[in-house]
């Protein structure tokens, strides 16, 4: 995925401004990245990959997320799609 790449579909959140949130406001427990936008808490899609850039940027590191982008938005309509989550009627690509 391209940084400017959407990581939070429900709410439009990029993986940059994830990163820079991380990197601004240093929150203290994952559940935080919250305040950034609403990320991870719509259908809950994003929330291992937020995890995941929590845990990179507490030693200062970037975690990438391997999947492309295309990839990325066909798991998380799978995802969705199983009933695993309910996305916002505003969330992006509707499913």
């Amino acid at each position: 995925m391209q940084p400017d790449d959407k990581l939070c579909y429900c709410f439009h959140v990029s993986q940059r401004k994830v990163q820079n949130f991380l990197r601004i406001h240093r929150p203290r427990v994952p559940s935080e990245i919250s305040e950034c936008g609403g990320a991870g808490t719509g259908c809950g899609w994003c929330v291992p990959f937020l995890k995941k850039m929590f845990e990179a940027s507490k030693s200062d590191q970037v975690a990438a997320i391997v999947e492309s982008a295309d990839q990325y938005a066909q798991d998380r309509a799978a995802y969705v799609r199983s009933g695993k989550g309910k996305p916002p009627a505003s969330s992006e690509p509707r499913q």
